[in-house]
């Protein structure tokens, strides 16, 4: 069992390696529109919502998937960082983050 330090050094490792994958799968005009820092808080917003609106305790259908709302996540995204003084951002553009983020995972499990 790993101790508390190389969890948060696998975590951390890990949500750069979501960050290199955010940044190949945005459009050419997004590349540059987010830094790593805001990525960064995109991904623990993005987990918030998650536990937050009670998704995790979902019950899958019948092909074992979960239906998720992935604009209603952008536009807590959009909101969560307004209201927290990180910065007004579209909601269709954090729309592709979080659409990445979920490609990703969904590689990851494959």
């Amino acid at each position: 069992m790993a101790n508390i330090d190389e969890e948060l050094l696998l975590d951390a490792q890990e949500d750069e390696q979501i960050i290199t994958f955010i940044r190949q799968q945005l459009p050419q005009e997004l590349k540059d529109k987010f830094s790593d820092d805001q990525l960064f808080y995109f991904l623990d917003v993005i987990e918030e919502y998650y536990a937050e609106s009670g998704i995790l305790d979902a019950t899958p259908d019948n092909d074992g998937y979960i239906e998720v709302d992935q604009e209603a996540v952008a536009n807590f995204l959009a909101k969560t960082a307004k209201k927290e003084g990180i910065g007004n951002f579209d909601a269709a553009d954090l729309l592709f983050v979080v659409e990445a983020e979920w490609d990703f995972n969904e590689q990851a499990e494959a």
